[in-house]
């Protein structure tokens, strides 16, 4: 995690990056943008506050060599000669345009950000930041006509509630690489920007293995047990697996199992589902971890543990608490009205 409160942007630049599917052109600036402080105040705002709370950080990846990841390069540059800023940033924007490959992939205003004071791990240090806006608002420009009378036109512009792409990367390094923080709010193109453009993978450390483990398993509740037992037994699954993590410091893989599935067969197959996961996302999940508990906070929100039905009636189960659904719903079938049915046990209604 990343602390902000001596942070100060001392570089900013804007460029415009086209789609190259679409045989666009890029625009480039040639200096660098003069805030005001009430401007300066809302753009450091706007850039910073989504890296605020992330706990998870990436580290550059590269087949070949780690130093030939465009990024890295283009950040290291820079860091190592500030006045090569300008030039560097336009670096960056090409690279940006060269992964647009699909007519989906938006063009955008790109804001290239050079920091200083960024504190990660008691240390403060400089950052390259990468912002991609993609999607602007419209509102309404109030104006004096020639009449001197009040008129209305509308206007797009930038909304500052939140980027669409961003990235911060630090001058620092671990055993592992150059730290770098990324942020994506649009999904429509998941790969461009954390695999094609930055070109990085999770740090291996006991947020990415908590998160790993846990989206396994939400997988694993949708591609093998709700197809065979349905969402009754779906939910329990993932209920009792949000449970283990949130009694255990660590989790065992072995342990895991034992207290999460009842049958053989089920562990069998989860033990197969494993090594899918792994080979198709090309990650290792680990038999042995620490747990990270604001990432199960902020992936267990995406757990899904809702029965719909064709009746128009949909059955939530809380995902805290993983014995509700086994005592107090019951799945029956009715002989009468040739219908499944479910029976909900409660005391008062809330």
């Amino acid at each position: 995690m990343i602390r902000k409160t001596k942070a100060e942007i001392t570089k900013c630049i804007l460029h415009k990056v086209a789609n190259k599917f679409n045989s666009g052109q890029n625009v480039f600036s040639e200096d660098l943008i003069r805030f005001d402080q009430e401007s300066y105040d809302l753009m450091k705002g706007f850039l910073l506050k989504p890296f605020g709370n992330l706990t998870q950080s990436y580290r550059f990846t590269k087949h070949e060599d780690v130093r030939l990841n465009e990024v890295n390069k283009f950040a290291s540059e820079v860091f190592s000669d500030e006045e090569s800023f300008v030039e560097y940033s336009k670096s960056i924007v090409n690279h940006l345009f060269e992964q647009s490959n699909s007519a989906q992939i938006k063009t955008g205003d790109v804001l290239v950000v050079y920091i200083e004071g960024i504190e990660y791990k008691d240390v403060l240090t400089e950052a390259i930041g990468v912002f991609k806006i993609e999607n602007k608002v419209d509102f309404f420009q109030t104006y004096l006509d020639d009449n001197e009378s009040f008129d209305i036109v509308v206007q797009k512009g930038i909304s500052t509630k939140r980027i669409d792409k961003g990235c911060l990367v630090l001058n620092t390094s671990d055993e592992e690489g150059t730290v770098v923080f990324s942020v994506d709010n649009n999904n429509y193109d998941a790969q461009y920007w954390v695999k094609n453009f930055l070109s990085v993978k999770l740090a291996d450390d006991y947020n990415s293995h908590t998160q790993n483990y846990l989206e396994m398993c939400k997988e694993f509740s949708e591609e093998v047990i709700q197809p065979e037992l349905g969402m009754h037994e779906k939910g329990n699954f993932l209920a009792n697996t949000v449970d283990y993590f949130k009694e255990n410091e660590a989790v065992d893989y072995a342990t895991f199992k034992d207290e999460v599935f009842e049958d053989d067969k089920h562990k069998e197959k989860f033990d197969e589902y494993k090594n899918h996961f792994e080979k198709l996302n090309d990650v290792l999940i680990r038999n042995n971890f620490d747990v990270s508990g604001v990432v199960l906070k902020k992936e267990k929100n995406k757990l899904k543990t809702e029965i719909k039905l064709d009746t128009n009636i949909n059955i939530k189960l809380d995902v805290d608490a993983p014995e509700a659904a086994s005592e107090y719903l019951e799945r029956g079938y009715d002989e009468e009205k040739k219908m499944k049915y479910y029976k909900v046990y409660f005391n008062e209604e809330k």
